[in-house]
Order: C-alpha cells, then structure tokens, then sequence
C-alpha cells in the first residue's frame, strides 16, 4: 500500500482523524476543503481509508477499525475478530505460548493470538501487506508480542515455535479456489509444516471435500451468528474428530459417527440446522438430539413430533403442508392476511424473490414457507419460529 506511510506521520494521522466517519456523499465537499492545507495524494488516501475503516466495522468493532489500517483486499479476506478471538482461545488452552501466523494478512489473527498473550510471528510475502499488518500492530498496542517479518513462508524457519497457524491464498485471478493443492501455499505443503510443531491450525475453505482432510487432522467448521465463516484442520488435538462450532457461544457439536437419520413424515416441528453442522456432516448428531428423522434422504430439514431445546438448529412450527403449487399458496397466504413472508428453500429450483413476487403477500401477519421436497416430492411446508 504505497500510500500507507505518508498516513503514519503526524499530518497523517491528524488527517485520519478529521476524515472520520465521513459520508461518502461528502467525500468531494470534504476533499475539495482539506487540499487547501494539505497534499492531495494524502488527502485521497485519508479518504480512502477511512472508506475502509467504515468496512472494516463489521468484521473487528468499531474501536479496533478506526485505530486500524487496511488494504481494499485485507477487508476481505481476513478473518471476522469474533472468530480469530475464538481461535486464539483455543490455541492458549491447548498450552500454546508462541504461533507462526503464515500468510498472515492485515494481521487479524495476530492481533487476536497476542491478545490471548501468545508471542507471534507474522509472515506475510507482500510487501504492502506486511506493512499494514506492522501499522496495525503498533496502532493496537501489540508490537511487543507481534514481529511482522516480510518473506515467502516456504523460506521461513518456525521451528522454535509451539505452533503454526497458516492461512493460504484462496482466489486466483478468476476468483476463489477450489482446490485445495491450487491454494498458496498449497494444503500438503501446509499439512507437512503442521507436522514440525507440537499443534497447528490450517484454515481452509468451508467446501473443502471431507475426503481431503487428513487422517491425521480434527476439522473444525465454524459459523458465526448462522453465517459459515471458515473450516479449519487442527493438528496435535484429536485425530479424526469433525465438529461444527456455533458463534457466538461458542457451542460446539462433536461428531459420533452415528448412520444417516431415517426419512419420516413431517411432524409438528422442523428444524434447519446450522451451517456449519451441515457442512461438518453432522445433522444426524442434531437429529438424534431432537429425536427426529429427515423429511427427504437428500435434504436437510430435521422433523420431529414434539419441541426440544435445540442449541445447533433453528426450529419451527409448522401449519401446513401443501404440493407445490403457487395458486394455493397464494390463496392461503390471502385467507391469512399474511404480509411478512419468509422463504427459505432447500432442494428446489424457485427462488425466493421470484415466488414472493407471485404471492403478492400483504397483511399484517407473518409466515415462513419452505420450498423443499418431502419423500422425493416438491413440497411446500408452512409454519412460524417455535417459541
């Protein structure tokens, strides 16, 4: 980020602080009156950070991001703090004193391991990038716990480290990797340098193929407030074990290795389980927990007869069950003055906005649809959140 110097002398940081929370339909007027007094190109960095910082809010709070400096990139793709928090946790109860953050970024998870108070070395092979994540470092308070080293993480010696945390590139110029051995660095090459310290957390994408994940790996998926963030591949923990972890929480579900549910009528309630336990390959854990079954072998709706807490799916009541047909859904919605319409789908090619656009839904009372099938069969299932 060649801009990112001039914004760490005093004009700059002065400047920062004038710039923020600008509205970006000031951004002209603001502009316009600060080049009186000041560069131009320092000015439109100013600007153009602070744009950032206002990004940055949703993923590291407020506080954090004004203090912080990005990259357009670094907003992106680094980890959500709640997230990098969690992790850090986990890293400190597992004994860790000191980490080698690998591909580290803006420096997210550096800042959530010393914070943690685990010593860290962060590596990043950018240049720009390794510059932000050491500003960041400094802004936070960090520098003492954080060395940002400039290098391709190939190249580096980490062996007088507990542990290793990598985060490999995972888009390309056409967008995002699928492959794990296409990621930079690929995935073996990550798995081989967990392999040199006593733990290791690798992050990988949450479509990783469960066939990909090493033997040797417990694979973590997580989801932070019912969006999937990220899965991750634990080395020095517990070979084999797959769980889905739910923030804020955080409320972990472990695998049993129980059979697929059996598909059974729908029952009063239905329960969508989170994201991340459909990604880890654990609805069966959820079912068995409710005692419910599936309403398709392919879908992942658990349905049971009666209401049981459920920490890891959202449940619902549901009024109806219909086939598939727009018409009735229509009338039905008319009949009960529904207005506020929720649809969630799962096996079925209608999309939301398009069948709410054909309902016309109005009304001053609310209802959820899901388009699903039920037993092989297009289905339409009415219902409300369970309270």
């Amino acid at each position: 980020m060649n801009d990112l110097a001039p914004l760490l002398t005093p004009e700059g940081r002065a400047l920062l602080d004038e710039v923020r929370g600008t509205d970006p339909a000031q951004e002209l007027a603001v502009a316009t009156r600060l080049r009186r007094d000041h560069p131009a190109d320092l000015v439109s960095a100013a600007l153009g950070q602070a744009r950032l910082r206002q990004r940055a809010v949703a993923k590291f709070g407020a506080a954090d991001a004004e203090r912080m400096y990005f990259t357009a990139h670094g907003v992106e793709q680094s980890t959500r703090a709640s997230v990098a928090t969690y992790r850090a946790r986990r890293f400190a109860e597992l004994g860790v004193t000191s980490v080698a953050d690998l591909c580290c970024g803006i420096g997210g998870d550096a800042i959530a391991l010393a914070r943690a108070g685990i010593r860290v070395l962060a590596v990043d092979r950018d240049a720009p990038t390794a510059a932000v994540a050491r500003a960041n470092a400094e802004a936070l308070g960090l520098d003492a716990l954080i060395e940002v080293r400039e290098a391709d993480v190939t190249e580096v010696d980490f062996s007088a480290y507990d542990a290793v945390f990598v985060d490999p590139a995972r888009r390309g110029g056409r967008g995002r990797i699928f492959d794990p051995e296409a990621y930079s660095p690929p995935l073996s090459w990550a798995v081989r340098a967990a392999a040199t310290t006593p733990h290791a957390a690798l992050k990988v994408a949450p479509g990783i193929p469960h066939e990909a994940v090493p033997d040797v790996a417990e694979a973590e998926w997580i989801s932070d407030g019912g969006d999937v963030k990220e899965a991750v591949l634990w080395f020095g923990t517990e070979p084999g074990l797959v769980r889905a972890t739910l923030l804020p929480g955080p409320r972990t579900l472990r695998s049993r290795g129980l059979p697929d549910p059996a598909v059974r009528p729908v029952g009063r309630y239905l329960y969508e389980p989170d994201g991340a336990v459909i990604r880890a390959h654990l609805v069966a854990e959820v079912a068995a927990e409710l005692g419910g079954g599936l309403i398709d072998e392919t879908i992942a709706y658990v349905t049971a007869d009666e209401r049981r807490p459920a920490p890891y799916a959202s449940a619902y009541e549901i009024t109806d069950q219909l086939p598939f047909n727009v018409k009735k859904l229509k009338a039905l919605l008319r009949e009960r003055e529904v207005g506020i319409l929720t649809v969630k789908k799962r096996g079925s090619a209608v999309e939301p906005e398009e069948l709410r656009k054909k309902v016309k839904p109005q009304g001053p009372h609310s209802a959820t649809v899901f388009l699903t099938r039920v037993a092989g069969a297009p289905t339409m299932l009415i219902g409300h959140p369970a309270s």
